[in-house]
């Protein structure tokens, strides 16, 4: 029996030690295969602690170390701003303009100029959409389901905001944390997502 133990444990490290190495093989090609250009530079591949833990397969199975997902959740909580001003809704038509665009922050942009927030690529956002990504849930009816409340609205601001504050390893960009939007496209898509007159919420 103890043989068969010790079998058992050499097997583990050894499948540990080769899941090690094909990472490491892995981030070298990766790294090898990025070539700076324009606006995308090679800080890209810098991996915050968020990144690194979530790269973990066990961390994205929701099986890694719960208190560090937890410490991260506080750690990117704590990055939230909320709005300067203290507006959290701008212009429906232009946060619809926002979230079905997906342009920026590649090689072929201009510093400086404005993304899009490529919402349609993980949320049906209208009805009528022929097409739509379905990683994450449908914003069809957003507002007029949840309602306005100040909770609603800090909560959805902080979602747009760093979505990883609520979850670790969400697959939402960090559309704030990484000045992916700016403050004023947020107000935008929040009030895509709340204005009563919204056709989200029609």
């Amino acid at each position: 029996m103890k043989k068969l133990h010790l079998l058992a444990s050499a097997t583990l490290v050894m499948i540990a030690s080769s899941s090690t190495m094909a990472q490491s093989a892995f981030e070298k090609a990766h790294t090898a295969s990025f070539k700076e250009k324009g606006i995308a530079k090679l800080d890209r591949l810098d991996r915050d602690e968020t990144q690194a833990y979530c790269s973990d397969p066990l961390a994205l199975a929701g099986k890694g170390d719960s208190k560090k997902r937890e410490a991260i959740e506080k750690a990117n909580m704590a990055t939230i701003k909320q709005p300067s001003d203290g507006k959290y809704l701008g212009d429906w038509k232009e946060g619809e303009k926002i979230a079905q665009s997906g342009r920026g922050a590649t090689w072929t942009d201009k510093a400086g100029s404005p993304n899009g927030g490529g919402c349609y690529n993980c949320h049906q956002i209208d009805k009528k959409e022929i097409s739509h990504g379905n990683i994450g849930p449908s914003l069809w009816n957003y507002g007029k389901v949840r309602g306005n409340s100040e909770a609603v609205v800090q909560y959805t601001w902080g979602k747009i905001y760093n979505a990883k504050a609520y979850n670790a390893c969400s697959n939402m960009p960090r559309m704030g944390h990484y000045k992916l939007l700016t403050e004023d496209q947020i107000r935008h898509v929040m009030a895509l997502l709340l204005d009563p007159e919204s056709p989200v919420n029609k």
